[in-house]
């Protein structure tokens, strides 16, 4: 089957596609034919050699934790044959391919209305956002900032925190990732990438915000928190800029700023709890309440190139490999 692996750590040019031999389900697993495989930005780093929690693999490794297709076999129960499933690869690995194996038990089926573009969408950044939004208690009323708010994360934080009464304020480092975090229900956008957005940020606060979503991290994780409002939450869910925003104990209680830190994260991979938000976030696609933002895809064979789009944070929304 055709597939592409990561030959050493490194940029993305270490990505090669070529032919490996197919995966074998075993126990309680399956087998699935994948028609869209997602990336979230953790893969690049851990392609590089970095993590950010995640152990690194061994390379040469095929990568991909996440895919969207039909199931072409099941080991239990052949009522999932056929049927349009996504899901998070057995061992993190192994996405980037014609098939994949799953744990039976983690299938999601997606609804009809939903596209597996969407659906793949969704897999991961859908349950970590209705995680974190769940973790943050949104009150009406109060003001919420997203770092990267156009990203594939960051614009379904956009819409969950409008959805839940907030007045979102997006943070992006472009017009065009601005201009869709204002379609996407932020009330106020500021760019991130020029001197004094905090300032702009505690003006449309009234301020500073009740809550951050901070998925940047580095020197601009750290200036979200400094705006944070006395009494606020400062939630860390990434580390784009290649290291999680440092936060002392004293500092947060100084201010009374609760902060849920990037450990937040572990028990949100709970396979079973995953999974319900996964189905949660399907709904609401379904339902026309929930938009994943789809920026750009990209065939198998040129998932180097959608690593260096992704690196270079050129196309807003998620990026995706179609098989």
């Amino acid at each position: 089957m055709r597939a592409v692996r990561v030959t050493r750590f490194g940029g993305p040019e270490v990505l090669v596609a070529g032919d490996v031999p197919v995966p074998e389900p075993g126990a309680g697993q399956v087998l699935v034919r994948v028609e869209v495989a997602e990336i979230n930005f953790v893969e690049t780093q851990i392609r590089r050699g970095f993590t950010p929690g995640p152990p690194l693999p061994e390379p040469p490794y095929v990568p991909g934790g996440g895919v969207a297709g039909t199931v072409v076999g099941a080991d239990a129960d052949e009522g999932w044959s056929g049927r349009r499933v996504v899901v998070r690869t057995a061992d993190g690995f192994g996405g980037n391919a014609e098939f994949a194996v799953a744990d039976q038990a983690q299938l999601v089926a997606v609804p009809d209305a939903v596209p597996l573009t969407d659906a793949a969408a969704l897999l991961n950044d859908g349950s970590t956002a209705l995680g974190l939004v769940d973790n943050a208690k949104i009150r009406p009323g109060e003001h919420v900032l997203v770092e990267a708010a156009a990203g594939g994360l960051g614009s379904l934080l956009v819409q969950l925190a409008r959805a839940a009464g907030a007045h979102v304020v997006g943070a992006a480092s472009s017009e065009e990732k601005l201009e869709l975090a204002r379609k996407l229900g932020a009330e106020t956008v500021v760019d991130y990438s020029r001197d004094g957005w905090t300032e702009r940020v505690r003006e449309a606060t009234g301020g500073g915000p009740d809550l951050v979503f901070d998925g940047v991290g580095g020197a601009l994780g750290r200036a979200a928190f400094e705006a944070t409002a006395r009494g606020g939450r400062f939630s860390v869910h990434g580390a784009s800029s290649g290291g999680v925003t440092e936060i002392r104990p004293d500092e947060a209680a100084e201010r009374g700023v609760t902060v849920l830190g990037i450990e937040q994260l572990f028990p949100l991979s709970d396979p079973e709890g995953a999974r319900e938000r996964v189905e949660r976030a399907l709904a609401e696609a379904a339902a026309g309440r929930l938009r994943p933002v789809v920026g750009r895809t990209f065939p198998l064979a040129d998932a180097a190139a959608a690593h260096a789009t992704m690196e270079a944070r050129a196309v807003p929304g998620k990026t995706l490999l179609l098989v």
